[in-house]
């Protein structure tokens, strides 16, 4: 039996301002693009990568959830502690240059970690913290 990652969800508040960083900056192509009922889901990806995706949710539209947890998850996507994700990328230095060109939130410039990897990390528009490591 053969497990592979299909997708990954982050959640997202502005559509237009999703698709400029992950599109545009990051490069990725957008496989998906659905509009039900006011709500707005994206799925992204790499374009050498057709089978893994990020989902771009809108967080409000998962069933059972109270209007106090929408405001929790609205908070909580505010100060960036809600969702995260790590990427990699073969030269962490272009990839930093273009996303901090790109006027992208910087978290932490490209660095070596105690735990053996280099990266740098980055908020998108809705918060969500994406680290990037360098592969080796």
């Amino acid at each position: 039996m053969t497990i592979t990652i299909h997708a990954s969800m982050l959640p997202h508040d502005d559509p237009e301002a999703s698709l400029a960083f992950y599109r545009d900056l990051l490069g990725f192509e957008v496989r998906n693009d659905v509009k039900y009922r006011g709500l707005h889901w994206i799925t992204v990806g790499p374009v050498d990568q057709p089978d893994t995706s990020i989902v771009l949710y809108p967080p409000g539209a998962a069933p059972g959830i109270t209007d106090d947890e929408r405001r929790t998850i609205a908070e909580m996507m505010a100060k960036g502690t809600y969702a995260s994700i790590n990427l990699a990328t073969s030269d962490l230095d272009a990839t930093f240059e273009r996303l901090q060109a790109g006027d992208s939130d910087v978290v932490q410039e490209p660095t070596d970690q105690p735990y053996g990897v280099r990266d740098c990390a980055f908020r998108d528009p809705a918060g969500n913290l994406i680290r990037i490591q360098e592969l080796r």
